[in-house]
């Protein structure tokens, strides 16, 4: 709207000076017009004294009327010169305008590229950008290919950009599975605790809290796993992965 009152203001004093030139011509147009009376009168009074002055004055009187036309040619011009400069000015208030509903529907566009979405994820419900919605699917599709190690990657890459991301949690549970499918146990039970550690009621806690203590059997601390399976039965006990460290804590007995 800025370039639009800009070109406006330019319109309208374009228009005053336009006036005053006009007015201006006009002006002059009245005194060449006098200035003619006046010869005329010159000649008048010359006839009445004497014949021989009289071309005198017919030639003053004539100069007088090529001046007058002179300036009414002039005139003409500056009024069509007026006229293409008024025509110019249009055109590019007309060029600015278009240039401007371009740049307002590329802004609404970019606007709702951008625009937050509501996502439903693991039984939280959260806004997200689409950007961000994109890179954690995209990183998702990648650990469902089999590629842990790439998978691993994303999802770090993921949650460096997305710290407080609603994605988050979700992200800690893939990424510790991709670790712990390329054997990084105790990396894996970092982000599994992490995960518990900020959303302690996610979907995904008892399954994290089961993938802990397989962790801790990869790394032969069999004390460890049983502790971490009895925590899991305890703090999910409707759990099917409660279930699981059940069955797996009687046959350890």
């Amino acid at each position: 709207m800025g370039a639009i009152s800009g070109v406006s203001h330019a319109a309208l004093f374009g228009d005053d000076e336009a006036r005053r030139a006009i007015l201006d011509l006009r002006q002059r147009l009245e005194a060449a017009k006098e200035a003619a009376k006046e010869a005329a009168k010159e000649v008048a009074k010359e006839a009445a004294k004497e014949s021989k002055s009289q071309e005198d004055a017919i030639a003053v009187l004539k100069r007088a009327l090529l001046d007058l036309q002179n300036q009414i040619d002039a005139l003409k011009a500056e009024q069509s010169g007026l006229r293409g400069a008024q025509e110019q000015l249009l055109r590019e208030v007309t060029d600015v305008q278009i240039k401007q509903k371009d740049v307002l529907q590329y802004v609404d566009s970019r606007l709702n590229k951008f625009e937050p979405v509501k996502v439903v994820l693991d039984g939280l419900e959260f806004q997200a950008d689409p950007v961000e919605k994109k890179e954690f699917e995209a990183a998702l599709a990648v650990f469902r290919t089999g590629d842990f190690v790439v998978a691993q990657s994303r999802m770090l890459s993921f949650l460096l950009r997305n710290p407080t991301s609603g994605y988050a949690s979700s992200a800690l549970f893939w990424l510790g599975n991709a670790q712990y499918a390329t054997k990084d146990y105790k990396e894996s039970i970092l982000n599994f605790r992490k995960l518990l550690s900020i959303a302690p009621l996610h979907s995904r806690a008892p399954d994290a809290m089961l993938a802990i203590s397989n962790c801790l059997v990869e790394l032969k601390d069999v004390k460890g796993a049983k502790l971490a399976m009895e925590e899991l039965v305890k703090l999910y006990p409707e759990s099917e992965a409660a279930k699981t460290a059940k069955d797996r804590l009687s046959r350890l007995k």
